[in-house]
């Protein structure tokens, strides 16, 4: 039988090469490094071709390479302060993956419980050793941090902040639109008893969320109750209260939208403690889609906001920025990433009020 092509077959152990990635991408090695250190000056379309041969050739740029030389000079920091693991960790996988793609390197520092002085200062001696600065919430809204930066000319990523700050970047979803989403859903199950507890009052992310579970709740013609309505920090344990208080009310919710995942599976322990039943009893929906999603049972309907995707879009922008700072321009980009609503088991139509118990 006459073979009709050839069957390109890798020897074990041999490492994909540069000009094999350009060769699936149908562009030149060049234009491969040049995608990989995160240049500008390269189409999205083509950008998009190369990154899915890197992909799928499991391509790792070689470090000592002469063409990555300028994205080895690249020295970006991850500064956190955020007390919810399961979205720490979703936050490092994706910057540790955008910096071994770009070959930059990655500097990651916790700075919790900073004044606005120590932050001021904590600020300025980073400025003198780093290209660029990634900060997630709630350090993406410290007016202290991002003025002693942008005053010293090093580019920011805010990465999931409520609002776009035109001082830096930013890469976001929409959290009014995404909450509201959440909220009509659970109407349109039956529930017009709808508790929600806040996320962290420093957080404008927390401000939109609260904004569009108020804005769904008139546009369906649902009076809002305000004792509905618990303040909460984004922690599990800040939410074990303020759950026993809704459960507790002479009229207590049919469902709970919590503004994270790890509040809402604190809703979902207290339930089970009371002897409720999730979701027949009461319904429960999270925010973010963190592994703590998953890990509760029953598992949790939640808003996907793509954390590590996010943070590997924020290496990307940091890129990019740092080489514009050779041509004395500044650009600042606002990259708004689609959300997504994970319908699983804690929520069901509503069926009868929750009667409260002690």
């Amino acid at each position: 039988m006459k073979k009709t092509g050839k069957k390109s077959v890798r020897r074990k152990g041999m490492a994909v090469t540069i000009d094999e990635v350009a060769t699936l991408a149908k562009v030149s090695p060049m234009t491969v490094s040049r995608v990989v250190n995160g240049h500008s000056k390269v189409r999205e379309s083509t950008r998009e071709r190369v990154m899915q041969a890197v992909q799928e050739l499991g391509y790792i740029p070689n470090l000592a390479a002469s063409s990555l030389a300028a994205a080895q000079d690249a020295r970006i920091a991850l500064i956190y302060t955020n007390p919810s693991a399961a979205y720490l960790r979703e936050l490092l996988l994706g910057a540790l993956h955008g910096a071994a793609r770009a070959a930059a390197q990655l500097v990651i520092a916790d700075w919790d419980e900073l004044d606005i002085g120590a932050e001021r200062k904590a600020a300025r001696a980073l400025a003198r050793g780093v290209s660029g600065v990634i900060l997630p919430p709630p350090l993406c809204e410290s007016k202290a941090i991002i003025e002693e930066l942008v005053e010293a000319g090093v580019p920011v990523v805010a990465i999931a902040s409520g609002r776009f700050n035109h001082d830096i970047s930013s890469v976001r979803i929409d959290d009014f639109l995404a909450a509201k989403e959440v909220t009509e859903y659970l109407v349109k199950m039956g529930h017009t008893r709808i508790g929600f507890i806040k996320g962290h009052p420093n957080q404008t992310a927390s401000t939109r969320r609260l904004e569009g579970y108020q804005a769904a709740l008139k546009e369906m013609g649902i009076t809002a109750d305000p004792a509905l309505v618990q303040q909460g920090y984004f922690t599990y344990r800040s939410a074990l209260p303020v759950v026993e208080n809704l459960l507790t009310l002479r009229k207590p919710p049919s469902a709970i939208f919590a503004s994270n995942d790890d509040m809402a599976a604190a809703a979902i322990s207290v339930a089970h403690r009371r002897g409720l039943d999730v979701p027949r009893d009461i319904s429960i929906v999270g925010f973010d889609d963190t592994s703590a999603a998953t890990t509760v049972w029953p598992e949790l309907t939640t808003v996907r906001q793509p954390i590590s995707t996010m943070a590997d879009s924020a290496i990307d922008i940091l890129l990019r920025a740092i080489r514009r700072k050779d041509n004395n321009t500044k650009v600042v980009a606002d990259h708004v990433v689609a959300h997504q609503l994970i319908s699983r088991d804690s929520v069901a139509p509503f069926a009868a009020t929750i009667k409260p118990r002690t």
